[in-house]
């Protein structure tokens, strides 16, 4: 599976973006999918997972309520709605699928890794 996200940018606080995911090679609908980022200087860190059929989500404490991620198995793709920006959400996101939601959250078991999109929150 390779995955391609899209959708990065600048945007002023309080502003939203949507992240996009593409993923093409083998049916994705299969995988479960996240979101994770890294600002400069810090480690990779969990943003939002989805399970393979959209039923279950989970979030980072600091995106709960602002960020959204679903996904649409017929376009092989997963989105972050991400409203009510803030500076510190500043960082490079980064899609992954797995085969297990709760090990994907938990940075393990992940399968595939897209290359990141910038996202630049200015305040």
């Amino acid at each position: 599976v390779q995955l391609q996200a899209s959708g990065g940018g600048l945007v002023q606080a309080g502003g939203s973006l949507r992240l996009s995911c593409a993923a093409s090679g083998r049916p994705f609908s299969s995988y479960a999918a996240g979101w994770f980022r890294q600002a400069p200087g810090n480690e990779r860190e969990f943003v939002a997972a989805i399970d393979w059929n959209g039923f279950n989500t989970y979030y980072a404490d600091s995106v709960k309520g602002r960020f959204t991620i679903s996904r649409d198995n017929a376009k092989n793709t997963v989105y972050l709605q991400m409203n009510s920006l803030k500076p510190e959400d500043t960082a490079v996101y980064y899609c992954a699928a797995g085969g297990r939601v709760r090990t994907l959250v938990a940075g393990s078991g992940i399968n595939y890794w897209g290359k990141g999109t910038q996202v630049t929150v200015s305040s």
